[in-house]
């Protein structure tokens, strides 16, 4: 069962990106396909008995998903506000990890994502008017997922953070840096969903230890 539902949320995951992904129209089908592909992946950690918190987390991550699928500054800051819990929840489960030494490529990579927060918080500062404030308070809380990653012995984990992170980052110049028209345009909303999906699927096999996959094979 639980193996159906991550091939499910798998299904609606290509679908949204084949149909829905560049189309800018909302509509009740975009937001339900968008919104199953993440949520069968929290349904999936739970029927196999994966960490509670890890259903969480992709639950509000699939919470997150509808809300930015719908229109308006309400509905796109309970997306702000639900993607921010999700990763205060993976920072937990991140603390829980086994912890690496801080040397070599995990410095390099931190070094990288403060240089990134800094250049993207100036950025959004100026152009985010009046949602300056939750978008840079949500920038803090993806960083410091990114450190809490970066920390964890597992290198998986860094890679799926970092995924997010760079999802965001794009999703943040798609949606205030970009001019209208411009040709970066063209592949942005395709860069942004594979990322996302890529990193929810890393955390969610990482931090459950293919639970749901296991669980479909026995």
């Amino acid at each position: 069962m639980a193996l159906w539902a991550a091939g499910a949320g798998l299904v609606s995951a290509a679908w949204y990106l084949v149909a829905f992904a560049a189309v800018e129209r909302t509509s009740a089908l975009r937001s339900a396909v968008k919104t199953v592909a993440i949520a069968t992946l929290a349904g999936a950690v739970a029927l196999s008995g994966g960490p509670a918190l890890l259903a969480l987390a992709l639950a509000l991550g699939a919470a997150g998903d509808l809300a930015l699928s719908r229109p308006g500054e309400r509905a796109f800051l309970a997306g702000v506000a639900a993607f921010a819990l999700a990763h205060l929840v993976y920072v937990a489960l991140l603390a829980g990890q086994p912890a690496a030494d801080l040397s070599g490529w995990r410095i390099a990579a931190a070094v990288a994502l403060c240089t990134l927060a800094a250049v993207m918080a100036a950025r959004l500062w100026r152009a985010a008017g009046a949602l300056r404030g939750p978008v840079v308070v949500y920038a803090a809380i993806i960083v410091a997922m990114g450190f809490a990653a970066l920390r964890a012995a597992d290198p998986r984990l860094a890679l799926s953070a970092g995924l997010f992170v760079a999802s965001d980052a794009i999703l943040a110049a798609e949606l205030f840096l970009l001019r209208p028209g411009h040709p970066a345009r063209r592949w942005t909303p395709y860069a942004v969903w594979i990322l996302y999906v890529s990193a929810q699927w890393g955390l969610a096999l990482s931090l459950s230890g293919g639970l749901f996959i296991a669980a479909g094979r026995g």
